[in-house]
């Protein structure tokens, strides 16, 4: 098959893309690479105009505050709209959610519309913010998400803008236009499969694919002290609970100064970021989630223990009895604690790697996965 992927927010399509190539298939991606993160495509949507050029930058924030409206995605939807001669021939487009080229929706949904004209079919992968998920985050029964802090008048709208979106009638529009020209639904994890179920979406439950013949795993050696790892992205800072995780790094930190080694870091590039956190042994992600994203998987496969989501229903749906990651609730002196368990008993901390790893091989193998989507596709 020829396949085409459109969006990467994770390095989700391209573990999917190696698992397809090894399968036989040919694999194009197209996406912007996240900003500061530059994930790999094939084709590049970045808008560099009004993202790299500082003059254009602060005009665009000017217009935009003054406005609304956002000169950067106009520059996304143009630069997908030149490349649009090269997307031909696929025999299956997935968008990696319904906003995938991150333009204006009424713009996006011309683009689809000519990108299907000159291709077979198309799906559409739930693993992250889109209008079902924030829907139910904000009216479903969930007992945290990553709108905790808005609900609970803990952060702002204005914070929240970019989810919040996903509510507004020209998104839904946009979602619901996709949903009902995709052949088909894909989750990757139980934080988007929970609330599509729960509204009545039939979905296919496809776990992050991880590239574990790529990743090596290295056996924690805890020769002197431990080492903590925590990067920080400032865009999803209070969705991802890390005011949290700095609270019981503090904690932490008094208590066992002369035993452990923090590291932190900001908004940096992916391939820097993987680099820095391979001295550590602990790992902390996410809080408001019920299962890992593609951040947590990668770093289990190196053999990290990892704070991120592992709650009840994901035990439950993977029968594990033992840990193959640390639960991170929304509660400091909680994750201290874990901290603090894990420091006293370093033995732990090695089982628990080599669990990890484990589960992943098992679960995620990029192989493996790539099949089930060829599997959902058809």
């Amino acid at each position: 098959m020829k396949i085409l992927l459109v969006g990467e927010y994770s390095r989700l399509h391209n573990s999917l893309k190696e698992g397809l190539i090894a399968l036989g298939h040919e694999v194009t991606i197209v996406g912007t690479g996240d900003h500061f993160k530059k994930y790999d495509t094939d084709y590049s949507i970045h808008p560099k105009y009004f993202s790299d050029y500082l003059l254009l930058r602060k005009a665009k924030n000017f217009i935009k505050k003054l406005t609304g409206y956002n000169f950067e995605e106009t520059e996304k939807g143009y630069r997908f709209k030149k490349l649009l001669p090269k997307l031909k021939g696929f025999d299956h487009i997935q968008l990696i959610n319904s906003n995938a080229i991150e333009t204006q929706p009424g713009f996006q949904i011309k683009l689809y519309k000519k990108l299907l004209q000159q291709n077979k079919q198309m799906s559409l992968l739930i693993c992250g913010d889109d209008t079902p998920i924030i829907d139910y985050c904000l009216n479903g029964d969930l007992k945290y998400s990553i709108l905790t802090p808005y609900i609970e008048k803990r952060a702002t709208a204005q914070y929240y803008n970019y989810s919040l979106k996903y509510l507004t009638p020209a998104y839904h529009r946009l979602f619901n236009w996709v949903k009902n020209n995709s052949v088909c639904l894909v989750t990757s994890d139980l934080d988007y499969e929970i609330p599509m179920k729960a509204q009545g979406y039939t979905t296919h439950f496809i776990p992050n694919p991880i590239n574990t013949d790529s990743i090596t795993y290295n056996q924690p050696e805890i020769t002197d002290k431990i080492i903590i790892f925590l990067g920080i992205n400032r865009m999803s800072y209070t969705k991802k609970g890390i005011n949290f995780f700095e609270e019981a790094l503090h904690i932490v930190k008094q208590k066992y100064e002369d035993k452990i080694e923090i590291i932190v870091t900001e908004n940096i590039p992916y391939k820097e970021y993987i680099k820095l956190y391979d001295r550590a042994h602990i790992l902390l992600d996410q809080v408001y989630g019920y299962d890992q994203g593609y951040n947590a998987l990668e770093a289990m496969a190196k053999g990290k223990v990892v704070f991120t989501g592992a709650e009840t229903e994901f035990t439950q749906h993977y029968n594990l009895t033992e840990r193959v990651a640390v639960n991170a609730l929304p509660d400091a002196k909680a994750i201290a604690n874990e901290l603090s368990f894990l420091i006293e008993n370093p033995k732990e901390i090695k089982a628990i790697s080599k669990r990890a790893r484990s589960f992943i091989k098992q679960e995620h193998n990029y192989i493996k996965i790539a099949e089930k989507y060829i599997e959902a596709w058809k």
